[in-house]
């Protein structure tokens, strides 16, 4: 699916703003027949559970409706229409007048209504949304719906972030040509200094195509014909980390010399491959420094940002961060967009999050049931989690930030059926996209003694929390334990092994002279002794700090405001671990920091 852009052949009108808001308990059974019965409003993009003071708001299962008036342009009236979604989590469906004209499950991946039948050009027309936040054990994240006490439903779910909903990105109404380019794929090569890009077009109906590539200031530099093409740019300039160059490539449909469609993208020439226990961009080793991250700020909850998004990566540039993982669910495309423009490396996760009984079970990692299991993991949440990979590697396939598929977030991969669940999704993966590695972040219940899977994927990523949540505030301990575990998955694998996540939650301001949980000492000396361990392995490749910033969580006793294991605040200011990094990082440029044997 491309993304809607303004063209010679294509326009857009951006619907964000202030929409009506309710929700259904408080509404008649069909309130998309009539202008919503409602004073709220709500603010597009944005998630709702945070805008009102309102706890049935904020807690509300079920669905809410957002609504508003539209108007067609008067010039679309030889074109095919559409209203874009960028997100709608973690369900939607949509409504024009009276009537349903489409559905979409899955809350971070776009999605179009045709809408060419219904509405008029220079008419205009009610637009109602529906979207629920809704989670069972067959949705991606999964989670489940109880009736407490009080016959009020609570929606419980396995991941540790607050369960924001809603209409969180942008809204499109948007037009294409009756004749189209429906999508493009495109991978890059290079041999010396020649670059290559291949290119599959696909079309509405059967035409011509043509394209060109025109360098960083507006020169062409290769020219071509056919849905299926390779260019080749003489004098090529690679994407690399931290130098991000990006070639325009044009897609025109045509009859003769009419244009009948045209289309831009961005396109970074590089290449990325494991060999051994080396994961190579441009065929040099790569060294991942950075964060998993969440779309978390307040009020807004994941209401995409751009002023968010631009400083966040100013804070990535300051600290010497040169990548990060969407943890855990695709972020919004703009966030890609910028990555690409500025050379950061992308991990890009889908949103399954929380497919652990393990996790339910605590710390014994003894599941209540089987996770893969018809009580849970069934075949059904299989293919919502297939569907959620084709949307994912549909949308984001053709950023050169993009450099792995991270296709879950600690399952239960040292279970029984591990192996039946993911393997088709791992086939299904590979064939989707053959040429970024695959990965999964691994749950510490998941050893090397006891994974499932691992020998189906190509880079092994831990989640590892000794010094936290195993000997918690003993750091001579949680040495040791690290220390075999890194050379337990080096020995078993002989792939590259990586850190996804490790941590501690810190609040500002707490201090101490010991080594005391909570305190900003003890994050520093926290991730100095994981430091120490990494550096002695030549064939680690890589840190990502969890987490980049505080966010928001749902109610628990050990989550006082939220998960504080942010090396930046909520508000994204810096605790003293961040001075830390910033001196390890900075100075780095993406190689491995030296061996001390």
């Amino acid at each position: 699916m491309l993304k809607p852009i303004s063209t010679p052949t294509r326009e857009l009108v951006n619907l964000d703003g202030v929409w009506r808001f309710g929700i259904d308990t408080r509404l008649g059974e069909t309130p998309w027949t009539a202008r919503l019965d409602t004073p709220l409003e709500a603010a597009v993009p944005a998630s709702y559970n945070d805008l009102f003071t309102d706890p049935e708001i904020r807690d509300h299962v079920g669905w809410v409706y957002y609504q508003r008036e539209v108007r067609v342009p008067r010039g679309w009236s030889d074109e095919r229409i559409f209203v874009r979604f960028d997100a709608a989590t973690h369900a939607a469906r949509v409504y024009v007048d009276d009537a349903l004209v489409g559905e979409h499950v899955g809350g971070y991946t776009p999605f179009d209504v045709e809408l060419t039948d219904r509405v008029a050009a220079g008419g205009s027309f009610r637009l109602t949304v529906a979207v629920s936040g809704d989670l069972t054990n067959e949705t991606i994240p999964p989670g489940k719906i109880e009736v407490g006490m009080d016959g009020r439903q609570k929606q419980t779910y396995f991941h540790d972030f607050y369960n924001y909903a809603g209409l969180a990105r942008s809204v499109w109404l948007h037009s294409i040509p009756r004749i189209s380019i429906d999508d493009v794929t495109v991978t890059t090569d290079f041999e010396g200094s020649v670059g290559s890009v291949d290119l599959r077009v696909e079309t509405s109906d059967a035409v011509d195509v043509r394209v060109r590539i025109a360098d960083a200031g507006g020169e062409v530099v290769a020219e071509a014909s056919g849905a299926s093409s390779t260019l080749s740019i003489a004098d090529v300039v690679l994407w690399k980390p931290g130098a991000a160059y990006l070639y325009d490539l044009t897609i025109e449909a045509v009859d003769g010399d009419r244009v009948l469609d045209s289309y831009t993208l961005p396109v970074g020439v590089r290449t990325v491959e494991v060999r051994g226990h080396e994961f190579l961009i441009n065929g040099e080793p790569f060294y991942f420094t950075g964060f998993g991250k969440h779309e978390d700020s307040a009020v807004r909850g994941k209401g995409h940002d751009d002023a968010y998004m631009v400083h966040d990566f100013q804070l990535m540039e300051w600290i010497g961060a040169n990548s990060f993982r969407t943890s855990h669910y695709p972020y919004a495309e703009d966030v890609l967009e910028f990555a690409d423009r500025h050379g950061i490396v992308v991990i890009d996760e889908t949103a399954a999050v929380g497919l652990n009984m393990g996790v339910v079970g605590g710390m014994s990692g003894k599941p209540p049931f089987p996770t893969f299991s018809e009580q849970f993991a069934n075949d059904n949440t299989r293919a919502a989690h297939a569907q959620h990979l084709r949307e994912l590697i549909g949308r984001d396939k053709n950023h050169p930030s993009v450099v792995m598929w991270c296709i879950a977030n600690e399952p239960a991969s040292n279970e029984d059926g591990a192996r039946e669940y993911f393997e088709p999704l791992v086939d299904l993966a590979r064939e989707l996209d053959p040429t970024r590695p695959l990965t999964y972040a691994l749950v510490m219940f998941a050893t090397f003694q006891n994974d499932r899977i691992i020998d189906l994927f190509d880079v092994v990523s831990l989640n590892r929390y000794y010094g936290w949540y195993v000997a918690t505030a003993d750091l001579p301990t949680a040495e040791r334990y690290l220390q075999g575990d890194i050379a337990g998955w080096i020995e078993r694998t002989g792939k590259p092994v990586m850190m996804t996540e490790y941590g501690a939650d810190t609040q500002p301001g707490i201090h101490s002279v010991w080594d005391q949980a909570w305190t900003e000492e003890y994050q520093r000396d926290y991730l100095a002794m994981n430091h120490r361990v990494f550096d002695r392995f030549p064939q680690f490749v890589g840190e990502q700090v969890w987490n980049f910033a505080d966010f928001a969580t749902s109610n628990g006793i050990h989550r006082v405001d939220g998960n504080k294991k942010g090396v930046f605040t909520r508000d994204r200011k810096p605790k003293s671990a961040a001075w830390a990094l910033r001196e390890r990082w900075r100075g780095l440029d993406g190689r491995k920091p030296g061996a001390d044997g």
